[in-house]
């Protein structure tokens, strides 16, 4: 029963998380006022620490772990939010960059998470079938 919450949550914060990063770079795009405001930049970190935790309490519940034979799906999921991470650094950070250098790296994190999701929902590594 607890792993079905926590699948819940992880799956709640995620759709939360994707849908603040397309919402975050539509608004930094357009150049919208709210993207100054304080919750803009709070609510996701919080978001994405529920996100974080709940992936970590899942792993704990299934006794799956990454580096390991039978994490290998979860080792690539990991590498894949971080690669993730990068990419919306670089789409969303602060700083002058080239709108087509934010464009590009929004799409780039829009396809590691189409892969990050389709190895969570088979658990097949996409590398570990070479």
């Amino acid at each position: 029963m607890a792993e079905l919450v926590v699948l819940r949550v992880h799956i709640i914060t995620l759709c939360i998380s994707v849908g603040l990063f397309v919402l975050r770079y539509w608004w930094l795009h357009s150049n919208a006022p709210v993207m100054g405001k304080r919750w803009v930049r709070i609510v996701p970190h919080v978001n994405d620490t529920l996100l974080l935790a709940s992936g970590v309490a899942l792993m704990l519940l299934k006794h799956l772990y990454p580096f390991t034979p039978q994490g290998a799906w979860l080792t690539e999921k990991l590498f894949g939010v971080i690669i993730y991470i990068v990419l919306g650094f670089i789409a969303l950070g602060r700083g002058p960059r080239n709108p087509q250098v934010r464009w590009f790296a929004f799409l780039l994190a829009l396809v590691v998470l189409y892969i990050i999701f389709r190895i969570a929902t088979t658990q097949v590594p996409l590398l570990g079938i070479l």
